[in-house]
C-alpha cells in the first residue's frame, strides 16, 4: 500500500490491543499513542479505524483556547458514525466533563468501538486538569464500555509523564511508541540500493510525508533538483511546522535548535554562536530539547568518566533542513533554490559524514556478530579532537568496564578504507582508555575496503540490522 510501509507491525500491534476490547469486568482499553510529528501516528490510527470497520470518532485538537477545542470536538463527534452522535446535536456541553461523559453515551454500549484523541498535549495545554478528568471517566463510563480510546500526542515528554505513577491516568493504558520509517523501510519503498537508501533516509529521517514526494527509484539528487527550488514542497515547510509547533516564535530553544543545526555541537560553542545568552538560559534550553527529544547529548564512551559533552540533532531531517533549507529560503522563495542547490553540493559530504555517524551506531546496536559482551555503541573524543573515534564498543554506557571494539566510518563514493585510514585507527586506538592492541578494529565504509585486521561492514549489511 503505497505510503504506508512498515507499518504491519504496527497494525498488528493495534489489532492486538483490539482484540481484548469487550472482555474482562473492564470491556474498555486504552493506548497512549507517541512520536515524533510527521511521523504517520494519525495516518495509522485512521488506517486501523477503516480496516476494523467499527462505528468510530476521530477529533484532533489545535492549539487553541479550551473553547474551541471542546467546539471542534461536538462538531467531529456530531459527524461521527457513532449510534447515538445525535446526543450532540441537542445538547452543547461546555466543559470537558460534561462533553466526554456525553461521548459515553454516544458511543455503542453493546459493541466495539473506536475514539480518538490526537494532540492531547494541546487539550492538557488548555485544561490542567484533564488528566484528572480523563482518569475519572474512563474508570467510571469509559472501561465499562467495549470501546478502544487511542489517545495521541507529539511532545514525547508529555505522552511519557502521563502513563507515570504520580499521574492520575497512570496504570490505565498501554503505551504504543511509533518510530519513522526505518532505513530498510525506505529502501523498499524508493527501490533504492542499499548506500543510496540510507542518503534518502538522511534526507528525510524517515517521515513518510517526505517519502511520499519521493519517485521510486531517483537518486537523492533527482529529489532534491526537484524539491529544494520548491517553496511549498514538504521537503522546504516541514521542518518550520516541526519547529513552530515545538515552540513559540521567541522561545529561546528555538535559537538553541537552530544553533546546533548549523553545526556547533558543545557548550560552549553553541553558548557563543547564540548571540551572548545566559549560560543558565542556554542550560534550560537545551534541557528542554532533549527532554522534547529533538537533540541527543552524547559524552564519550570510554572505561574513563567524561564530561565533555556533545549535542546533536535528533532527525537527520530536521538537521538537513536547519544545515540548508531554512538559510536558503529567502533564494527560494524569489526563484533561486538553484544558489541552496549549490551550497548543498559544496557541503553535502561533510555534512552526510557527520549525520549519518548516529544512524551506524544504530544499525551497529541492531547488528548480529558484534563480539559478544558489547552492550553500547558510541563514539570517543577528547576536548581537542585528538583523537576523535567514531565507533566505540562497550560493556555499558556512560562509563563502561570493557571496550569490546573500536572503528571508523568512511562514507565517501570517492575511495576505499585503506592502509592510510588503518594506521591511524590504529593510533586512535591505543588513545582510548581501555582499548588496547587486542581491542578488534572494524570499518563502516560505503566504498569497500582494502586492507586486512579489520572487520568490514557494508551499506548492505546495516540495512538488513533493520529488516
Amino acid at each position: 500500500m503505497d505510503g504506508f510501509i512498515g507499518r504491519q507491525r504496527e497494525l498488528a500491534a493495534l489489532g492486538r490491543y483490539f482484540a481484548r476490547v469487550g472482555t474482562g469486568d473492564r470491556p474498555g482499553r486504552a493506548i497512549l499513542m507517541r512520536g515524533r510529528r510527521r511521523v504517520g501516528k494519525s495516518r495509522l490510527a485512521e488506517e486501523f479505524i477503516h480496516r476494523s470497520g467499527v462505528p468510530s470518532v476521530f477529533f484532533t485538537a489545535a492549539r487553541e483556547s479550551r473553547a474551541d477545542q471542546i467546539e471542534r470536538f461536538i462538531a467531529d463527534v456530531s459527524a461521527s458514525n457513532l449510534p447515538d452522535a445525535s446526543l450532540f446535536e441537542t445538547e452543547t456541553p461546555g466543559s470537558w466533563d460534561s462533553a466526554l461523559g456525553l461521548l459515553a453515551q454516544a458511543v455503542p454500549q453493546d459493541k466495539p468501538s473506536i475514539v480518538v484523541l490526537d494532540e492531547l498535549p494541546f487539550m492538557i495545554a488548555e485544561d490542567l486538569h484533564l488528566e484528572g478528568k480523563l482518569q475519572r471517566l474512563f474508570d467510571r463510563e469509559f472501561s465499562r464500555r467495549p470501546m478502544l480510546l487511542i489517545l495521541i500526542g507529539s511532545d514525547l515528554s508529555v505522552m511519557e509523564a502521563i502513563n507515570q505513577y504520580d499521574r492520575p491516568f497512570y496504570m490505565r493504558a498501554s503505551e504504543m511508541v511509533i518510530h519513522p520509517l526505518t532505513p530498510a523501510d525506505v529502501a523498499q519503498k524508493l527501490g533504492l540500493p542499499a548506500a543510496e537508501a540510507i542518503d534518502a533516509y538522511l534526507i528525510t529521517g524517515g517521515f513518510p510525508m517526505i517519502l511520499d514526494e519521493w519517485p521510486d527509484g531517483a537518486t537523492a539528487w533527482d529529489f532534491l533538483s526537484a524539491t529544494v527550488p520548491d517553496p511549498t514542497s514538504t521537503l522546504a515547510v516541514s521542518g518550520e511546522r516541526t519547529v513552530a509547533a515545538e515552540f513559540p516564535p521567541e522561545a529561546q530553544a528555538r535559537t538553541l535548535l537552530k544553533t546546533i543545526g548549523s553545526g556547533q555541537r558543545t557548550f560552549s560553542s553553541i553558548a557563543k554562536a547564540s548571540g551572548g545568552m545566559p549560560g543558565t538560559s542556554v542550560q534550560r534550553g537545551l534541557q528542554i530539547l532533549t527532554e522534547k527529544r529533538l537533540v541527543t547529548a552524547e559524552v564519550p564512551l570510554s572505561t574513563r568518566p567524561s564530561k565533555d559533552r556533545r549535542y546533536h540533532i535528533t532527525d537527520s531531517h530536521l538537521g538537513f533542513w536547519l544545515s540548508f533549507i531554512e538559510p536558503g529560503m529567502p533564494e527560494i522563495e524569489r526563484g533561486r533554490g538553484d544558489l541552496t542547490l549549490r551550497r548543498i553540493k559544496r557541503s553535502w559530504t561533510a555534512w552526510r559524514g557527520t549525520a549519518v555517524e548516529p544512524v551506524i551506531r544504530e544499525s551497529l546496536r541492531r547488528m548480529d556478530g558484534l563480539p559478544e559482551a558489547t552492550g553500547a555503541i558510541g563514539g570517543y573524543w577528547t576536548r581537542t579532537n585528538d583523537p576523535e573515534v567514531d565507533l566505540v564498543g562497550a560493556d555499558r554506557e556512560p562509563v563502561a568496564k570493557e571496550i569490546t571494539m573500536v572503528g571508523s566510518v568512511k562514507w565517501l563514493e570517492s575511495r576505499p578504507f585503506d592502509q592510510h585510514d588503518l594506521s591511524e585507527l590504529i593510533v586512535h586506538r591505543s588513545k582510548i582508555p581501555g582499548a588496547d592492541a587486542a581491542t578488534p578494529l572494524y570499518v563502516v565504509s560505503r566504498s569497500g575496503c582494502d586492507v586486512h585486521g579489520v572487520t568490514h561492514v557494508t551499506p548492505e549489511e546495516l540495512l538488513h540490522a533493520w529488516t
